[in-house]
């Protein structure tokens, strides 16, 4: 019982943190800001919808893709927490990253776009590298046990509507808050998340050694 809890609250921090909803609320409220409550609201949906569409998908995907490129998890998971710990890196520091945001030319291209909730909102800023490593991650920690999967998928879909109701309340939240108290909040995120970047690679790490046959054998 006590490591099925501790499974899911590492997952429901994973992926908070690193979707980051509060992080995202500047930006969201920069490409909606001129739009009405309304529109903005189906922005909103229409780019958390797509986003766990695409994550789901990832989800159960992700290990048929490693094993036809002959990828072992504990080598995803070394390679996914060196990712995330950049991400991490980058939110300590408040700068802007490939990894969670979107670049000079995609922000360009996004202003350019009739629908914002597809791009840049739904990918990369919710369903960024950061998000779809994680979930591939949570999930190959449940194996092959199909409830924790599912419970895996339930904790991602209740931090997407976690996200979506950060962005119905994004007005109020950003008075509340402010772009200073956003930025702090993010710096523990990213120490939060250095700390879970640095157990998926010591985990990878473990979990190879015990694939190595014994010296001799």
């Amino acid at each position: 019982m006590s490591t099925m809890l501790e499974f899911v609250v590492t997952a429901f921090v994973t992926f908070f943190v690193v979707i980051d909803p509060l992080g995202i609320l500047p930006i969201f409220m920069a490409l909606t800001g001129k739009k009405s409550v309304a529109t903005r609201k189906q922005i909103a949906a229409r780019a958390v919808i797509l986003a766990g569409v695409i994550l789901i998908a990832f989800a159960f995907a992700g290990d048929i893709v490693f094993r036809f490129l002959g990828i072992t998890l504990p080598a995803f998971r070394i390679a996914g927490g060196l990712l995330l710990l950049l991400l991490s890196i980058d939110m300590i520091l408040v700068r802007p990253s490939g990894l969670r945001t979107a670049t000079k030319a995609e922000e360009d291209e996004a202003e350019e776009s009739t629908d914002v909730a597809v791009f840049p909102l739904a990918v990369p800023l919710i369903a960024g590298p950061g998000a779809m490593t994680s979930v591939i991650l949570i999930t190959g920690k449940a194996d092959s046990d199909f409830v924790a999967q599912l419970i895996a998928i339930s904790v991602l879909i209740s931090v997407l509507l976690l996200c979506l109701s950060v962005f119905f309340f994004a007005s109020r939240l950003m008075t509340i808050l402010g772009l200073t108290g956003v930025n702090v909040i993010g710096r523990v995120f990213g120490i939060v998340l250095a700390g879970l970047a640095i157990q998926y690679i010591l985990d990878g790490f473990a979990a190879y050694i015990t694939t190595l046959k014994p010296f001799g054998a």
